[in-house]
Formats: structure tokens, sequence, C-alpha cells
């Protein structure tokens, strides 16, 4: 088939390159967002599938918003047989979704109906899933609502972080899209409709979102700043100031320490939540790198009856 292949950032290249390297199907355009000011000094910079089609000679279609005219013009002239998605990062209109043969398929990081939205990664971990995986589905106007081609599933290690998480399920996932193009072209592969039920939703997670509540148990701690890392980062004050839990991990042999009380030693700093303390393993204080939660302490010079948060 003919593809268009729209996504933007660094998780969508491994599914990019398994089509590029397939040899079945023909990639002939990219859809991305458009370039973004990144850096300190805030210049324009192309997103990782923009750099990555342009390596490989594919041309790259970067409209502000979908429902531009030029670019439902172009994508009329290109005549994809299917557009295949990852993380683009724009609504679809229904004019662009009518464009291709086969329409557009999503390769989306949870088993639907599960976790529909921007988030089901870090939602998947906040609510302690021991499963999880990705799906292939026909994009439709709804919410990530459209009938189901393939699933793959993964199981959730007990220290994955998001990055981690979603690392592993865009090298699986890129199996998948690929499977699912196949199965598409030879006429193998219907889409099944969403189940009613089990449905959950995964909006983006903000900053606000990502401050600690130290009065909540342990493993809600734990799973929170697994959740947020890398992005947008876990974080609690300190003295005023932003202070960012890059890891920790649970002491369930700790209780003696009340919600946000610090206690360092010369190796190790824990903090008391509602239930048993967790260990900070790496911080990031405002302004500076990440560091040895216990070379932070050192330099603080942490004080007894110190807490973390309000």
């Amino acid at each position: 088939m003919r593809l268009v292949f729209a996504g933007t950032p660094e998780v969508a290249l491994p599914a990019l390159d398994a089509l590029i390297a397939s040899g079945k199907h023909e990639v002939v355009a990219v859809v991305t967002r458009p370039d973004a000011p990144a850096g300190r000094g805030r210049r324009l910079v192309a997103s990782p599938v923009a750099e990555r089609a342009e390596e490989a000679g594919i041309e790259v279609l970067k409209p502000a918003k979908p429902r531009d005219p030029e670019f439902l013009a172009r994508l009329t002239e290109i005549a994809p047989d299917c557009c295949p998605v990852v993380a683009y990062g724009a609504l679809l209109p229904k004019a662009a979704l009518e464009i291709p043969a086969h329409g557009w398929v999503n390769l989306h990081f949870s088993l639907l109906p599960a976790w529909r939205g921007a988030a089901p990664v870090q939602h998947s971990l906040l609510a302690g899933d021991e499963m999880t995986g990705a799906s292939t589905f026909q994009i439709e106007e709804g919410l990530d609502s459209g009938p189901v081609f393939g699933v793959v599933t993964e199981q959730v290690r007990a220290t994955d972080t998001s990055g981690d998480l979603l690392t592993r399920l865009a090298f699986a996932g890129a199996g998948l899209l690929e499977a699912t193009m196949d199965g598409i072209e030879n006429g193998t592969l219907r889409p099944v409709p969403q189940s009613a039920e089990g449905i959950s939703l995964a909006p983006k997670i903000t900053v606000e979102d990502a401050e600690i509540d130290w009065t909540a148990p342990a493993l809600r701690v734990d799973r929170l700043v697994r959740a947020c890392t890398p992005a947008p980062g876990a974080w609690t004050t300190f003295r005023g100031e932003r202070l960012k839990v890059v890891s920790a991990r649970p002491v369930a042999d700790r209780t003696d320490l009340e919600p946000g009380l610090l206690a360092a030693t010369k190796k190790a700093v824990y903090v008391g939540t509602g239930s048993h303390a967790v260990e900070l393993t790496w911080v990031r204080p405002q302004g500076k790198k990440p560091m040895l939660a216990a070379d932070w302490a050192r330099g603080v010079r942490i004080a007894e009856g110190e807490r973390l948060g309000a």
C-alpha cells in the first residue's frame, strides 16, 4: 500500500522505521506537527519524525492544523491507501479521515477500551496495572473509540517508569502496526468494535497533577513518581523551592516518620508518607541537574524536623 505516516515524537520512530524497512509498503509522505522552539535559545526544531523522514528522502507535511485546505489538497493528490498514526498530537477532521481508501489506523499504547486519551501509559502505572499493551484501531471522530484491528500485551514491571514502559511498547507496537498494514492490504484483517465495558480515560498529566501528596500511602507515592518520569516529573517543595523526585522506593520496615518528615543518614534519605516511608534515591533541586539524594541532603544540611511539601 501507499502509506502516509502521521507522528511527531521519538516514540513514533520505531513504527516509522519498521514501515520504511518492511519492503511491503511504500511510505510516500509523513505528517507531523510544525517545528517547535526548543533549548535555551528557543530556536525552532523539527520533530523527530520529520528529521527521520528527511533523512530517508520522504516528503514531510507540517500543517498548522490538519483541517488546513492546503494540507487536505496535498493529501488528496498523494492519494494514500492508508494512513498509520503514532502519537501525531492533533485531532483529525472528517475531511482528512475520508481521504485514504482504508482510513487512518492509530497505534495506541493501551489495551482498548482501557485508557483512552493522551497519557495511557502514565495512567496505567498510576492505577497499578499488572498488564498493559498496545492496540491498533480505525480512527473515527470519537476519542480512541474506533474498532480494533489487533493488540499486543506487555507485563508491567514493579520498577517501570512511564519512559521504560513506553519504550518497550513503542517497539512491540511497531511490529503490531506493520502486521496490521499487511492484514488490511491482503484483506485478512477486519476491525472489531470495542467493548462498551471497561472504558477508562487517560487525560494528559499536568505539572499540578505531579505534585506529591505525602499523606498518601507509600504505594501511591511510588506510582506517581514512576508515572511522571521522565515527564512532567514528580515534585514537592523544600524550604519554599521546588524539588523534583527523580526516583524513590518504598521502605516497608520504616514506619516512624510522619507524612513529609525527612530523615537522612550518610547514605540514605527517607521521607514519611501516609503509610511507611519512601527512600529518595535521585532528586533534582530547582535550577540544578539531577543528583543522588544523599549528596543533596549533605549539601542542604537537613535539620531535625524539616519536611517536604506543604
